[in-house]
């Protein structure tokens, strides 16, 4: 999904939740949940678009209506080398899409 459609979905009002999700090296992904799929948001080139930081999305985000919008890292204790593969445990903490200042 591209921002100008995730825009488009929003203000119609389909999108369920965003959940940034936190990748090892201080990158992020938005995964956007409509109609109980994920997507990830991409940047003009069709590729997943990487951002920065929280802030970094608010600032992308910021044309967006209120929708759930989710900071979301898996457990470190799962990522750890010769830890059994399974149920995975992961931090979920609601965020606002307005900025924190």
């Amino acid at each position: 999904m591209y921002l100008h459609d995730l825009s488009a979905h929003a203000h119609a009002g389909h999108i369920d939740e965003l959940n940034l999700i936190s990748i090892e090296g201080g990158i992020y992904v938005l995964e956007v949940r409509m109609a109980g799929r994920g997507q990830s948001l991409h940047d003009e080139n069709g590729r997943t678009l990487h951002l920065r930081s929280v802030e970094h999305a608010r600032e992308l985000l910021h044309e967006l209506p209120q929708v759930p919008f989710h900071l979301v890292h898996a457990s470190v204790h799962d990522e750890m080398c010769g830890m059994p593969t399974g149920t995975q445990n992961t931090l979920r903490v609601p965020i606002s899409l307005s900025s924190s200042w």
